[in-house]
């Protein structure tokens, strides 16, 4: 096994990702630490720390990553939150224990999935108009390298506006140099079946290209009541680099999906009823059925492209670009009722009777439907300069967004079947007498950012010493139209806030180094926030708009020690973040659609500390050890129906006070296993702290073995993955939280009526056997 060993006591990554030249690097007394590792079919495996959950950080602010020892381990069905999952902070929820289903969220701190920044190789994931990330939709796990997950705050010039609870930043692989690809297919449990096939071209003749396209398919029923997910995707990246080392890429993902939803439970129905009963839809349909399973399926596709591009001018200039563009459709329904007579149309009243199949008593059961058209196209610029001691960083990133959200209904078959679950087609949605679509809904929203970067880090005491300092000025515009009758038709949102930031990093010598940063983030309200809906059987108003939502704003400081020996790898960070006007991510029940909302929390104040520490490879075994210590507070009274509901001092919805995770992996190329339990305290779900869910502990374990090359395929391996050995039973996350659970009497004296918060009811016990080749 090759082992070289060198130093790095340079680099800039609160500023973003500077890289410097060949020459540049001759004149650094520098060097890089690494191991090659045993060769395999998706590339080497088993050299680095922790089983691949550590590694080495230069970063000014905490920053931990998942490389590609634990993902070439890992089930291939897995998606990016479960696979960040044991990292600290992180704490991941989701209703399928094999990653296939929508239903997932992921906390960093106590600070939700729409707190997170997602960038895939410089490019945004976020749904633009809700800030949430859907991880069943990223990259296929084979393709990636390394995913990094930056606990408090993204780069300089991250692509995102919601960063104040981290940055996820997914990192494709590189094509490879040698024309050849490798092929994988998974079976388990729950008829769950998965195949994977890529491509690599190798050079392209002489023209300096080589490339790589893959494809996967994959299905399982659902682990619990009815219901089957599918889904295809197709990941690709095409590179071409420079002696000098310029590069530019053009990579891409497509997804196409179709994945059967869970209920979400109530804490009663979860201690009655378990995983059975009420808190599954109906595998068959009765009339008037609301509950029936064909009515809650999730249909969505997408296609993202990006090309970015690093040139280096000079010695001392580098130029980038990451210019990129993005579709997506997608319709999330639900099952409800609608009258034949006296309908509405916002307020409205339709003077006309429909016909509806299986009307009974002149109600017929429909599926109502929240679609979602989405364009969006950006680019983010910068130039890295190099003078002295001084890595000078000025940028600029603009975004455009254009999103339709309608809201149909479609008329159902006898047997509970919907025409079509897509909704994509006219004729396929219930339509007035005089030709309008019968709408619950008519959102249109345009949202800009323009952001202005400029940052300066700043090498000294022979590069022992870095001090990073940075400003951005961000601008958002969000504008919207609502085109439902007795609904306000335009609103808007315009917000500036400048964000400044600083760093330092002390290089005491090569394995210790003490680091430190302050950083400042703002969110807008999101998009639901500017539009009222109405009941079409009554013309009541159920959601309406919050126009006087402010923006977020955040401030977060970080002091870490980092140890980063021959053998042992980790960092302690401590952490502070103040809030103003938190805004916290719920759902509501819109006309049996489940849809987001945004409650605003005020101030709030979280501390605490994280931890993780690994093993360098030492005789085969690798183990790691991560955890937080999370208290987070609200800071006053939250103004419910013109009183104050007695919320100051109470514990933050979503945020355990203690997490933990541990893991092992042994791995001598030939034989491996991996062995991980992550454990999350209780966490409240209402901001009275009258409800909660315990405590939960859930363990993983890999098996796997590695066969020498056997005529074409190259090493061929074997792979067992068992998620949730012990099965447990327990409710996973806080899906959506609520102001009080129970009744509560407000601060002056009126009786704020409880409402019960709904959970995420864990995935149980999954195996799935994967075996997978080069060639």
């Amino acid at each position: 096994m090759l082992s070289v060993r060198t130093r790095v006591f340079w680099g800039s990554t609160l500023l973003g990702s500077t890289l410097l030249s060949g020459a540049a690097l001759a004149q650094e007394n520098l060097v890089v630490e690494g191991r090659s590792g045993a060769p395999t079919a998706n590339g080497p495996v088993g050299a680095q720390a922790g089983g691949g959950l550590i590694r080495v950080q230069t970063a000014t602010r905490s920053l931990s990553t998942v490389s590609s020892d634990f993902l070439r381990r890992a089930a291939p069905t897995e998606n990016a939150f479960q696979l960040v999952s044991l990292l600290p902070g992180a704490n991941a929820a989701s209703a399928d224990p094999l990653g296939i289903s929508a239903e997932n969220t992921l906390s960093l701190r106590g600070l939700g999935s729409d707190e997170i920044g997602y960038v895939l190789d410089g490019m945004p994931l976020n749904d633009i108009a809700y800030y949430t990330g859907y991880p069943n939709q990223f990259a296929d796990t084979e393709n990636l390298d390394r995913i990094d997950l930056s606990q408090g705050t993204g780069d300089l010039d991250s692509p995102v506006i919601n960063a104040a609870g981290g940055l996820m930043s997914l990192f494709l692989r590189d094509p490879a140099r040698e024309a050849g690809g490798f092929v994988d297919g998974s079976y388990g449990s729950y008829h769950t079946s998965r195949e994977f096939v890529r491509l690599d071209t190798g050079a392209i003749g002489g023209s300096g290209i080589r490339g790589f396209v893959s494809y996967s398919h994959s299905a399982a029923d659902n682990w619990r009541g009815s219901g089957r997910d599918k889904r295809q995707h197709v990941d690709f990246r095409f590179r071409r680099d420079w002696s000098d080392g310029s590069t530019v890429s053009l990579l891409g993902t497509w997804n196409d999906a179709v994945t059967s939803a869970y209920p979400l439970v109530t804490q009663a129905d979860w201690k009655e009823y378990g995983r059975s009963g009420p808190n599954n839809y109906d595998g068959t349909y009765t009339p008037g059925d609301t509950n029936y399973w064909r009515l809650y399926q999730q249909p969505y596709r997408l296609f993202y492209v990006a090309a970015p591009a690093e040139w280096h001018a000079s010695h001392a200039l580098t130029v980038s670009v990451v210019p990129y563009a993005q579709y997506g459709y997608g319709n999330t329904p639900g099952g409800t009722t609608l009258p034949e007579q006296g309908l509405f149309q916002g307020t409205q009243p339709v003077t006309d009777s429909l016909s509806l199949p299986g009307a009974v008593d002149g109600v017929a059961t429909v599926m109502s439907n929240y679609q979602q058209t989405s364009y969006r196209a950006g680019f983010t610029s910068k130039l890295d300069w190099r003078w002295r001691n001084h890595t000078i960083t000025a940028g600029f990133w603009y975004d455009y967004a254009d999103d339709h959200e309608p809201g149909t209904f479609s008329v159902l078959s006898q047997d509970g079947t919907p025409a079509n679950i897509w909704a994509d087609s006219a004729r396929d949605v219930i339509h007035l007498a005089d030709g309008r679509k019968l709408l619950f809904q008519d959102d249109h929203s345009i949202a800009q950012v323009n952001a202005l970067f400029v940052g300066d880090s700043i090498s000294l005491l022979d590069h022992a010493l870095t001090i990073d300092l940075g400003f951005r000025q961000a601008m958002v515009t969000r504008d919207g139209w609502n085109a439902i009758p007795g609904a306000t038709y335009r609103t808007g949102i315009d917000s500036a806030e400048p964000l400044p930031r600083a760093g330092l990093r002390w290089q005491i010598d090569r394995r210790n180094q003490i680091f430190a940063s302050v950083s400042t983030n703002f969110r807008t309200p999101s998009a639901s926030t500017l539009f009222d809906s109405f009941d079409p059987g009554s013309g009541v108003l159920i959601n309406q708009a919050s126009r006087n939502l402010r923006d977020e704003y955040s401030i977060s400081e970080e002091i870490g020690y980092r140890r980063q020996g021959d053998w042992i790898i980790g960092s302690v960070t401590a952490f502070n973040y103040n809030f103003t006007n938190r805004q916290i991510a719920t759902v509501i029940d819109l006309n049996g659609v489940l849809t987001g909302s945004t409650i605003n929390a005020g101030g709030q104040t979280s501390r605490g500390v994280d931890a993780e520490i690994g093993l360098r490879p030492w005789h085969h075994w690798s183990p790691y050890l991560s955890g937080e210590y999370l208290h987070a507070t609200i800071d006053n009274d939250l103004a419910v129906g013109g009183d104050l509901l007695p919320t100051a001092g109470h514990e933050a919805v979503r945020s355990p006070r203690w997490q933990g995770a541990a893991g092992l992996t042994y791995d001598d190329g030939t034989w491996f296993g991996t062995v991980t339990v992550k454990y999350v305290g209780a966490q409240y779900a209402t901001f009275t702290n009258d409800e909660r869910i315990s405590d939960h502990t859930q363990g993983d374990v890999t098996l796997g073995v590695r066969l020498p090359t056997l005529g074409p395929a190259k090493h061929p391996e074997f792979r067992l993955n068992l998620v949730n050995i012990t099965d447990e039973n327990v409710l996973s996350g806080v899906a959506s939280p609520t102001t009080n659970a129970r009744d509560t009497v407000g601060r002056y004296g009126t009786t704020i009526a409880g409402s019960a918060p709904t959970y995420y009811l864990g995935g149980g016990f999954a195996a799935l056997l994967t075996v997978a080749s080069a060639f």
